[in-house]
């Protein structure tokens, strides 16, 4: 079982639908969060501990997660899906995407 951890800003569209999409794949537990104040659910250190992969939806994401979460992502696998903020929950373009992105690193 691969956890894998969404992140995006507020926890609103991208990373809700990147939960939802591969929480139903054999082999992978989901979650995700926001590095916003306003964040539905703002990411923690012990999300990011939980997680063997997390994604991240742009670079700056990946930059504010080094800031804050340096000393969790020690042997964690960060990988930007460099997915901009242009997308509904659920929208059809955004869960092809993120399947032809994210998709190729789990199992």
């Amino acid at each position: 079982m691969i956890r894998a951890l969404f992140v995006c800003s507020r926890n609103r569209l991208r990373s809700p639908t990147a939960e939802a999409v591969f929480a139903s794949w054999d082999d992978v537990e989901t979650d995700s969060a926001g590095l916003d104040h306003d964040a539905v659910v703002q990411l923690s250190s012990e999300q990011v501990d939980w997680a063997d992969i997390i994604f991240v939806m742009e670079r700056s994401h990946r930059r504010r997660l080094n800031q804050k979460f340096r000393r969790w992502l020690d042997g964690k696998r960060v990988i930007c899906l460099d997915i901009p903020d242009q997308y509904g929950l659920m929208q059809p373009g955004l869960v092809e995407r993120l399947v032809q992105t994210a998709g190729r690193h789990l199992p």
